[in-house]
């Protein structure tokens, strides 16, 4: 019998590699991550040439080609060789298209926008004109230029470079309105900071408040910020904050215009004399030793300052009178100074100072009023000069300290009252508390305003003189009216109620004059009037004269409220800078 047959083996699919499947799928796998790599790079390359593209734009944009047309001057600064420096008061159709060059302050600045900016740049004074510096295609002057431009601090001293143009519509802000300079290039010479101690916009408002004590620490001295724009409600500053920022205080215009009127004055003043035979004393251009600087009080009293001098005492000359009267004595018919003068007065009003200008005349005379005739024709000679040559000027200082003008008598229709007649002028028409005065007592500050006020209403006039003084209102030098002693033959003038100019005839013999002095109890033997007197001796002619405040002068015409603003750097009891 035969074995059973075995099981027969199924039929099975060739055999399969372990992971194949796997392997299927990570190749499209990685094709996909491959694709997707390849689309980000693509990516990644666009966008880096877009970067490259405007890193270059922006390089180009930011390369600034006018470096060499703005910043602070230095040796290597270059201008151009065919520019022409003007003035702003010269400025005119000639120079319309012409390159020119300008150096002054920046007043004022205002961008507008990214590529234009205007300054208002000034010279002196009130005298500014607008410059626009404006960005453009060739790149002499670039953005970057014209932000820079409106950066810089105001008050800064630049030197522009630019052409003249004629603005579409005349500038108001600025008094050079019918043209501007469209500038190409723009150096800062000095360069302000961003505050100063007072804005040019303070210092040209009027000041109130006049007095010199001394403010508490941090005070008193306004500290404003220099934006490009003034605030709408401009501050005033005292006189105190003024003299302590005093080079802002001399940059407003209002102030460099009375400067301006004060060297008229002195130079009408100089006109007059020199016409009329006149000769200066060398106070100008010396060293003033010969009338500042005495062995002797002047004119005797406490009023006076003192100092060491090599072992001894020396003054500080309270009037050149006595050295005029040398001048008279040593054969100068006609002489005039101009001359610093010191009174040791602690008066703290708006009419005094410690130290003044005096502008003095002495002349030989056979009858004092002949003295009378020439200080009466100098002033008034002054007074029309100044509304002559210097009317743009007093517009100006009237736009900020408002006054009415001066009235001046007609010519030979000229005041002149003796003092017991402006006394009785007072007792009869002035103020009640004026109606008994008396003509044998000086006037006080009131009763000259008072006066004044009463002049003006009946004579129409604001100058004018009073003769007569009483004896014991003036000085040992004054002669007596020989035919009353109880007055003399001095003299006061007057603007505007207020006293102006002190003078009248001196006595030349020396018996007279020692003799007065003692009744003056004044000591003829004491040192400095021993030597006085002794000037006499060697026969001295008549002769008279007077002394002009040239600061009241100044404050009076214009109707300033104080003295101190007539002044370059006014000296009073607390102040003595700068």
């Amino acid at each position: 019998m035969s074995e059973p047959a075995a099981n027969p083996t199924p039929p099975t699919e060739p055999p399969v590699e372990a992971g194949e499947e796997g392997a299927s799928t990570s190749k499209k796998a990685a094709k996909k991550a491959e694709a997707k790599a390849k689309k980000e790079a693509e990516k990644a390359k666009r966008a880096a040439e877009r970067a490259a593209t405007m890193a270059a734009q922006t390089s180009a944009a930011s390369e600034d080609h006018a470096t060499e047309n703005y910043g602070n001057e230095t040796l290597g600064t270059k201008l151009s060789t065919d520019a022409v420096e003007v003035s702003l008061l010269e400025i005119g159709e000639e120079h319309v298209g012409k390159k020119v060059l300008l150096r002054g302050w920046i007043q004022n600045s205002r961008m507008q926008g990214a590529k234009m900016v205007f300054v208002e740049i000034r010279e002196r004074g009130n005298w500014a004109i607008q410059g626009i510096a404006a960005a453009n295609a060739e790149g002499t002057v670039s953005r970057q230029m014209v932000k820079w431009i409106g950066s810089v601090n105001l008050e800064s001293f630049v030197i522009v470079e630019g052409t003249i143009e004629k603005p579409l519509e005349p500038v108001k802000a600025c008094r050079v309105s019918g043209y501007e300079v469209h500038i190409t290039k723009f150096f800062v010479h000095a360069a302000a900071p961003q505050i100063l101690g007072m804005t040019l916009a303070t210092a040209n408002r009027p000041i109130t408040n006049f007095s010199d004590e001394q403010a508490p620490v941090d005070e008193g001295v306004e500290k404003l910020s220099l934006t490009s724009t003034e605030p709408a409600g401009i501050p005033a500053a005292t006189m105190l904050t003024h003299l302590d920022n005093i080079v802002m205080h001399k940059r407003a215009p209002v102030q460099q215009a009375i400067a301006d009127i004060r060297v008229e004055v002195k130079d009408l003043f100089r006109e007059y004399l020199k016409q009329r035979g006149f000769k200066e004393r060398e106070t100008r251009d010396c060293k003033l030793t010969c009338t500042s600087l005495i062995g002797a009080a002047s004119e005797g009293g406490a009023n006076v300052f003192r100092l060491p001098y090599f072992g001894t005492e020396a003054f500080l000359a309270q009037s050149p009178q006595f050295y005029k009267q040398i001048e008279i004595a040593g054969g100068r018919k006609r002489v005039f100074s101009i001359s610093p003068v010191f009174r040791a007065e602690n008066s703290n009003t708006p009419r005094h100072m410690t130290e003044f200008t005096g502008m003095d005349l002495e002349m030989e005379t056979r009858d004092y009023h002949e003295a009378i005739d020439v200080l009466e024709g100098v002033l008034l000679y002054i007074f029309r000069g100044l509304k002559e040559r210097c009317a743009a000027e007093i517009e100006l200082v009237r736009s900020v300290y408002p006054s009415e003008d001066l009235l001046l008598p007609e010519p030979g229709k000229e005041v002149r009252l003796t003092f017991a007649e402006g006394q009785a002028l007072l007792r009869a028409e002035g103020p009640e508390e004026f109606r008994n005065v008396s003509d044998e007592e000086d006037m006080s500050t009131a009763q000259e305003k008072a006066l004044g006020a009463l002049v003006r209403e009946k004579y129409k006039t604001d100058f004018y003189v009073l003769d007569k003084f009483p004896e014991g209102a003036r000085p040992f030098y004054a002669k007596e009216d020989p035919l009353n002693p109880k007055v003399t033959q001095a003299y006061d003038f007057f603007i505007r109620g207020q006293e102006v100019l002190s003078g009248g005839q001196r006595i030349n013999d020396p018996v007279e004059l020692e003799a007065r002095m003692r009744k003056k109890g004044v000591d003829p033997n004491s040192p400095g009037l021993k030597e006085y007197v002794q000037v006499f001796r060697s026969g001295c002619p008549s002769h008279s004269g007077g002394g002009i405040g040239l600061d009241r002068v100044v404050s009076w015409f214009l109707n300033l409220p104080s003295v101190s603003l007539a002044a370059y750097y006014p000296r009073t009891p607390k102040r003595l800078s700068p």
